[in-house]
């Protein structure tokens, strides 16, 4: 997962004048200020398959859940296929992986360090920071992302968050 690439959309704000308080590496996409508000949302369910033969795993994911693979997706390549999704639908992306086989989700924010530590608040642990995303680690035990903004119409029924 650590060579993942994420696709971001410029939501066009900038920085609005402000200095961000949080490491460079996370500058992608609107910063925000470490005490404001900032949104998030349910984007992508990851279907990671430690397989040799990709496609076939898109396949069966895609007769599965009765969504075509999209091939011609930015995303779909090397390690990764792309179901095809509505763009008010959550992604559904099949990825090769290495560790087991498992599921997860990301959650997209136009402030990755503040939704981090509001998810620490709630008992998450980060497991790894990424150049684009955090992996975390709910107190349940799966690990999800937090992620920059991926789906169009952000912030559109995403929460806010003080």
């Amino acid at each position: 997962m650590a060579s993942r690439e994420r696709r971001g959309i410029d939501l066009g704000t900038g920085t609005r004048g402000r200095t961000a308080k949080f490491p460079t590496r996370f500058a992608r996409g609107p910063l925000v200020e470490e005490n404001n508000m900032h949104h998030s949302r349910l984007c992508a369910v990851l279907i990671d398959c430690k397989i040799t033969d990709l496609d076939e795993a898109a396949r069966f994911w895609a007769a599965a859940l009765g969504r075509p693979v999209d091939l011609g997706h930015p995303m779909s390549r090397d390690n990764y296929r792309m179901l095809e999704t509505r763009s008010d639908e959550v992604i559904i992306e099949i990825q090769r992986v290495e560790h087991e086989s498992r599921a997860h989700i990301d959650i997209e924010t136009d402030d990755i360090p503040a939704e981090v530590r509001r998810l620490e608040k709630l008992g998450a642990t980060v497991v790894n920071r990424l150049e684009r995303w955090v992996v975390m680690l709910a107190p349940t035990g799966q690990r999800f992302c937090v992620v920059r903004v991926q789906r169009p119409g952000f912030p559109t029924n995403a929460n806010r968050w003080n």
